[in-house]
């Protein structure tokens, strides 16, 4: 942005010369500076037109790249989520989360309460019988991970792949507990997303703070630091949030 006002500016600058050199510059060499000037002009107008049109292109190929990024990431998620459904943890080990996925099965549970005798106080309170509620899970099926999320497709043995920008990237996963609670983190720093792009645009992203953008030098789901499992984009990247 400031090379483009600096450009701007030395365009109205270069208009004023050729203001004050049609007042005041003798009529035979005014024609030859005119055009010199001008020329001048519509070359700055050409590189300001340039760089405003180079960053909207970057914007909307970067809006496009997140958003497939961000499928990924919510694949990620689900998976994990699913995961730890079933085995109380999340994990950091793609080839063990691809495992699950293809041959887990989630329980679907249902909650019920019920009273049993409750024996200490019936015999405290001297055989009165004392009634106590006890809460019970019951597992009424299962359902498959693979079917249901990815309803059939096979892209699950691949989440692991960034799959745009730098070839052969990965996402960075890790898992662990905060507070004897688990939590995970999947994420990928834009630089490798637009890898292929301008370094100074990439450079600008990665400071962007807005409720529109997102923020930070990569695209995260989970959270290490706290007990958070949605992604740090907009709503506007995605329909599945």
């Amino acid at each position: 942005m400031n090379v483009i006002l600096a450009i701007v500016a030395l365009i109205l600058l270069t208009i004023g010369i050729v203001w004050v050199i049609d007042k005041f510059v003798p009529k035979k060499i005014k024609p030859i500076l005119n055009l010199v000037l001008w020329a001048l002009i519509i070359f700055l107008g050409y590189i300001t037109f340039n760089l405003v049109y180079d960053e909207i292109k970057f914007n909307q190929l970067k809006e496009e790249r997140f958003k497939i990024v961000i499928e990924k990431l919510i694949d990620i998620r689900d998976s994990e989520l699913a995961y730890k459904d079933v085995n109380g943890k999340y994990t950091d080990n793609f080839d063990e989360l691809i495992k699950f996925v293809e041959n887990g099965q989630v329980p679907i549970t249902q909650r019920r309460d019920t009273l049993v005798l409750d024996e200490e106080r019936t015999a405290a309170f001297g055989g009165v019988e004392t009634m106590k509620t006890l809460t019970l899970i019951d597992t009424l099926d299962y359902w498959n991970l693979k079917d249901s999320i990815f309803k059939g497709s096979d892209r699950y043995k691949s989440m692991m792949n960034v799959g745009i920008g730098k070839p052969g990237a990965k996402f960075t996963l890790k898992a662990g507990k905060l507070d004897e609670y688990p939590v995970f983190e999947a994420s990928v720093e834009k630089s490798v997303i637009l890898a292929d792009q301008d370094k100074d645009l990439i450079v600008k992203e990665n400071q962007v703070v807005s409720v529109d953008g997102v923020n930070g030098s990569a695209l995260t789901v989970g959270s290490m630091d706290e007990v958070f499992t949605k992604g740090n984009w907009p709503k506007s990247y995605t329909n599945k949030e």
